[in-house]
């Protein structure tokens, strides 16, 4: 079981995107739970995403969200990308591809604070 907090859908698809992974992860007898959490990101380079966090398999979860950008026609976030260095530091980092469909069109570094309850912010972003 794994979750992730950095996974996005075009503002605006949340309710309905996030509905569907969950209609359609159960039934396929899927383990996979999503929901919103009520934040949203701004990206200079791919515009205005609602994130959701989700728990369950981590493959189940990103072939879903390419399966969602595909049936709504809309770019999502697919984070949960860990980096490699093992270095302790005072912030989190994770990465995330930029998806439509199947084709990646760019990557974002998110951060936030490793103390208290800050939410993820972005980095560092950049096209391909």
């Amino acid at each position: 079981m794994g979750d992730s907090e950095t996974f996005g859908v075009e503002k605006g698809h949340g309710e309905e995107v996030v509905s569907w992974l969950n209609d359609k992860a159960k039934s396929q007898s899927l383990k996979l739970e999503a929901r919103l959490y009520g934040y949203a990101v701004s990206t200079t380079n791919f515009g205005d995403f609602e994130m959701f966090s989700w728990i369950g398999d981590v493959q189940n979860a990103r072939k879903m969200v390419i399966k969602a950008s595909k049936r709504f026609k809309i770019k999502i976030i697919e984070g949960g990308y860990k980096p490699k260095e093992k270095v302790i530091k005072i912030k989190k980092f994770d990465f995330a591809k930029v998806k439509k469909g199947d084709k990646t069109i760019g990557q974002i570094e998110f951060t936030a604070s490793r103390f208290g309850n800050g939410h993820w912010e972005i980095q560092n972003e950049e096209r391909h």
